[in-house]
């Protein structure tokens, strides 16, 4: 990265590499903190009612920010409903997101499924086998437009991972579900992360959180909705940056915003690095919010933070 190019008193930096970045980042935009004192913050969306939910994945509760400033827990027990938490486990929910008639849909690690919070308070489980073998922890998920949910299924949440003795499944999947059908996408990443879809749903683009293989990952979406040929992306396995391939939103042009070494790594839809927006502490995620869909947020560790930006989002 080639200049810093503004940085406030809590440590933020945005560091343009491409001119590209000038017409998404405005060089007056400020990194600013909302909130703090949590532990470990995630799968941040906008509600359409106005104000945004997070997840607290090791205190097992779904927050929520109102622009006012205030913040409050939304939901307890988010992720693990059990009285026997393992220990090492993160088991609160981790992403979260919206369907189209703007019910949450949540990745509960713990509980390891996916389930639905409907308007009457009520929980629908989407999805908590395959083949009749449990989940491993479901991370993040995002919608197509024909209704279709995907989803991503690392071991995080398991507390020896891949070697725990409680993982069912011999893989870490990506999978849709449509019209209650759990359908296997693909099984080459070892730690399937952070997704989301092209502007025009042409492709869907997948994080590894994978010290060993740190790559975002594209993949072509079939007419059918299934996966086609997949690519790598962009690698950052060289970045020695704390933080590894994680969540990950598009804007309206289409390009991304992937939390990554050092911060949120932005590129174009071809793949060309445009900058890194660099919070004070490590992210894990982001969302778009506020009233013109322009308003990045970011869970990052013990806080959320956001910046204002040019270009719209795609949100659900």
């Amino acid at each position: 990265m080639a200049l810093t190019v503004a940085q406030n008193r809590e440590g933020g930096v945005i560091r343009r590499a491409d001119p590209g970045l000038d017409e998404i980042v405005p060089t007056s935009a400020k990194i600013e903190k909302l909130a703090g004192d949590f532990v470990f913050t995630e799968g941040p969306v906008w509600v359409h009612e106005g104000y945004l939910l997070f997840s607290d994945i090791p205190k097992n509760v779904i927050e929520k920010w109102m622009p006012s400033g205030g913040v409050s827990v939304f939901r307890n027990h988010s992720g693990y409903d059990g009285t026997d938490r393992p220990a090492g486990a993160y088991i609160g929910s981790n992403g979260l997101t919206l369907d189209a008639q703007g019910r949450l849909a949540i990745c509960e690690t713990g509980n390891r499924r996916v389930t639905r919070l409907e308007s009457d308070g009520t929980l629908t489980v989407l999805a908590e086998r395959y083949q009749g073998k449990r989940l491993n922890s479901p991370n993040d998920l995002v919608y197509k437009s024909d209704g279709s949910l995907y989803f991503t299924d690392p071991p995080h949440g398991l507390p020896q991972e891949d070697r725990d003795p409680n993982k069912e499944l011999k893989f870490n999947g990506v999978y849709r579900l449509k019209s209650g059908n759990l359908q296997l996408l693909s099984t080459e990443l070892s730690r399937p992360n952070g997704l989301a879809f092209s502007p025009d749903e042409k492709y869907l683009y997948v994080a590894n959180s994978d010290a060993h293989r740190k790559i975002w990952m594209r993949f072509d979406v079939l007419a059918d909705g299934n996966l086609g040929g997949g690519r790598v992306f962009y690698d950052v396995t060289g970045e020695r940056a704390d933080g590894l391939p994680d969540g990950m939103k598009v804007d309206q042009r289409g390009n991304l915003y992937c939390t990554g070494p050092g911060g949120i790594w932005i590129f174009s839809p071809e793949g060309r690095r445009l900058g890194l927006i660099e919070a004070p502490e490590t992210s894990a995620n982001v969302g778009w919010g506020g009233k013109d869909g322009r308003t990045l947020f970011i869970t990052a560790r013990t806080s959320l933070y956001r910046i204002g930006l040019s270009v719209p989002g795609i949100r659900p």
